[in-house]
């Protein structure tokens, strides 16, 4: 019977000490590979502009591991809404309301509100084709806010 338990004890140190091992290495390992993947791609910084709502911030195109990524700031902020999505959109600025399908590629549905977040973009995705970022309410086809992608 101390024998089973010493076991079961044993086992749950030795995981224990792995996981937390695991979780220092990997800590330690992402903001230095972050720091050196992080690259600018083909689209420049866009100011956050309003729509039908009060919208503030940047985002920016940003390539890390072969991957590109649409990066929202901290000072990203919008209103609360129901079924907002982030999509990329062909003009530099898409209409407040009636936005069609064929001129838009929707990305993910909005994270939060406000803050720094980001958003992979399909590998497939010509970002030449598009003109700007918006906050989009799906259900009432209304655009919150929109930032126009500089090209560099």
């Amino acid at each position: 019977m101390k024998f089973k338990h010493l076991a079961i004890v044993s086992i749950v140190a030795l995981i224990a000490v792995g996981c937390a091992n695991e979780s220092a290495s990997n800590k330690t390992d992402t903001p230095k590979a972050a720091t050196e993947n992080v690259a600018s791609s083909g689209a420049g910084l866009g100011a956050f502009k309003a729509g039908e709502h009060p919208t503030q911030g940047k985002v920016k195109v940003v390539s890390e591991q072969g991957k590109r990524f649409l990066e929202f700031d901290g000072d990203f902020k919008t209103d609360q809404g129901p079924d907002l999505y982030v999509i990329l959109y062909r003009t530099d600025k898409p209409p407040i309301s009636g936005i069609k399908e064929k001129d838009y590629l929707s990305i993910a549905p909005l994270q939060k509100t406000s803050g720094t977040q980001r958003y992979a973009l399909p590998e497939n995705v010509k970002l030449g084709e598009y003109k700007s970022v918006a906050v989009w309410c799906r259900k009432f086809n209304a655009t919150f806010g929109y930032a126009p992608l500089a090209n560099s």
